[in-house]
């Protein structure tokens, strides 16, 4: 955080497990941060409730290794999908350079009408 940004630093009460904890951060980010302790809550209130983890530090790690993981996941499949829009890019400009560089160039006709010659 820079100064600035220190200094525009408001207070924010969380609570996960119970336990209330105040964090300091810019007010634009309060929602994310409501929101992320949100998420983490839950996700150890589900660690808890499985009754293999116990105490809060244990609970903690496992629900951040739990959702590390699937941002990893997400972020894998997002990478996935930026290499198939690419290819799919790719194969659409060729497709689109090929037609034009061909339409540049008179056709040819092999049999070469004539209209003058031609009767009706």
């Amino acid at each position: 955080m820079t100064a600035s940004a220190h200094d525009r630093a408001v207070p924010v009460t969380i609570r996960i497990l119970d336990k209330e904890y105040r964090i300091a951060c810019a007010p634009e980010e309060q929602h994310g941060l409501i929101d992320s302790a949100r998420l983490l809550d839950e996700r150890m209130r589900e660690v808890r409730q499985n009754g293999r983890v116990i105490g809060a530090d244990r609970i903690a790690v496992m629900a951040a290794l739990n959702l590390v993981y699937e941002l990893m996941r997400e972020r894998d499949a997002i990478k996935e999908q930026h290499h198939r829009l690419q290819a799919i890019q790719d194969r659409l400009s060729e497709a689109i350079e090929t037609p034009q560089s061909e339409a540049s160039e008179p056709p040819q006709d092999p049999a070469g009408l004539d209209a003058a010659n031609d009767k009706v």
